[in-house]
């Protein structure tokens, strides 16, 4: 593992020790990276520039697409993760994978490469520059370093070979903004994907907020249940204490188990008197039904409300910021009710931000809070930080689809959505009806 900041030559290491390689002895070196539509976009310039540092041009043959060496039979091969991974799953004898810019690896391309290296005494290199700390590559190799890794953060404060005007190209980034000169020439990822509803410096701030802030939870107890859909979908439950999340957990449940699933949910309900929001799509759709002979049978009373993340919008006539009167209702604003759930939650996040970070005052039921006791944590705190905002074709704003989120790769955020349901805005009570007095007046 090399990883770190911009010019600190990673790349440059990697093409000069395998060319090294490559005349002492027969490997085969799979230079790959995510996107390659054509092979000046691969390390082949990088070798091919090494190779003439070196003056070993007369060593190497080097075609349009491959380099090899004319007297070892070491060769050089170059493929794009994204069109051709299941060609790569069938390579034999690959001493090297060399990852080149490995920050767009998923999880499910390292499934796949993992065992095709799988020569005795081969290696993988991954060389990155840090760019989310949510991102794939960071979390299973940096973060959780697995065995037999070298690893290894390199800056450019380590490559001699910098010009004067590189140099004075990054100093002058780190006085204009030492945020932005951190992550690029110091290889610090990101803790936010500005895109995304909910930030993660916000989540990572509500950490133990109510204790932090000196608040209490609440009295008001709700569950959020993210009924599993199909295939490898999951189910998740979140108990929210007032305004923390104190419990989170996931299980695997087949459509024919909704029955067991309910009971799980309603165990907890009645272990912490909460009521429960369940996801209403799908297999959920029966979820009402068993928490209604639940509670027949238990002799209880829990409240189960649907959650239709389709659904309009609740309250839509009030303002959609709450701090702006003039702003735009909320049936204007949101696209429907799963956005406006997420995006209440986030301005709750943001709030907690603020009290933490900057000694802003809120009420507290416009706070959150989550246990560091929470199950899952990494988890939960990855996929609330994950989807993005969207709009529809009237411009009203949503939030990313479990099928968008498939497209990046993304498992669907089941405990994320079942904490965003556990949030969910309740219509407000209509004021009661006004009564009329009659004053009955004599007649003198």
């Amino acid at each position: 593992m090399l990883y770190g900041g911009r010019a600190s030559s990673k790349s440059w290491d990697a093409a000069g020790f395998s060319v090294f390689l490559a005349t002492k002895c027969r490997i085969r070196v799979l230079c790959a990276r995510q996107f390659q539509n054509k092979i000046a976009e691969s390390v082949y310039t990088l070798l091919k520039i090494q190779i003439e540092r070196f003056g070993l041009q007369a060593q190497f043959t080097i075609t349009d697409n491959a380099i090899r060496h004319n007297t070892t039979g070491a060769e050089f091969l170059f493929y794009g993760l994204w069109r051709h991974i299941d060609e790569i799953k069938s390579l034999e004898g690959i001493d090297i994978l060399w990852l080149e810019e490995a920050h767009n690896l998923t999880a499910e391309q390292w499934e796949i490469l993992e065992p095709t290296i799988r020569k005795e005494g081969s290696q993988v290199w991954i060389l990155f520059n840090p760019r989310l700390v949510t991102d794939f590559v960071w979390r299973r190799f940096v973060a959780n370093t697995p065995p037999d890794t070298i690893k290894r953060h390199i800056n450019y404060t380590e490559n001699p070979f910098l010009s004067e005007t590189m140099l004075r190209i990054i100093e002058a980034k780190e006085a204009e903004d030492a945020e932005e000169f951190a992550h690029i020439y110091l290889g610090q990822p990101r803790e936010d994907d500005d895109a995304v509803v909910i930030k993660r410096s916000w989540i990572m701030a509500s950490l133990d907020a109510c204790k932090r802030l000196g608040i209490a939870r609440g009295p008001a107890r709700r569950i959020g249940f993210d009924v599993a859909d199909s295939g490898d979908d999951k189910n998740a439950q979140v108990l929210m204490e007032g305004i923390e999340a104190t419990f989170a957990e996931e299980w695997k449940g087949r459509e024919d188990e909704l029955l067991k699933s309910a009971g799980r949910v309603h165990a907890l309900a009645r272990d912490n008197g909460a009521d429960i929001e369940y996801d209403s799509i799908g297999v959920g759709a029966f979820a009402g039904a068993h928490f209604q002979a639940l509670n027949k049978k238990f002799g209880v009373s829990h409240g189960y409300h649907r959650f239709n993340a389709s659904d309009g919008v609740v309250n839509p006539d009030d303002p959609a910021d709450q701090d702006d009167p003039k702003s735009p209702a909320n049936g204007d604003y949101y696209a429907n009710l799963k956005a406006q759930t997420w995006w209440d939650v986030a301005r709750r996040f943001r709030n907690t931000f603020n009290a933490v970070t900057r000694e802003m005052h809120y009420e507290p039921h416009d706070l959150i809070s989550i246990s560091p006791d929470c199950d899952h944590l990494d988890r939960l705190i990855d996929e609330l930080a994950t989807p993005r905002r969207d709009f529809d074709n009237a411009g009203r704003v949503k939030v990313e689809s479990k099928k968008d989120l498939s497209k990046r790769k993304v498992a669907s955020p089941n405990l994320a959505d079942a904490f965003v349901m556990a949030n969910a805005p309740r219509q407000k009570k209509p004021p009661p009806p006004k009564t009329t007095t009659t004053t009955m007046v004599g007649m003198y």
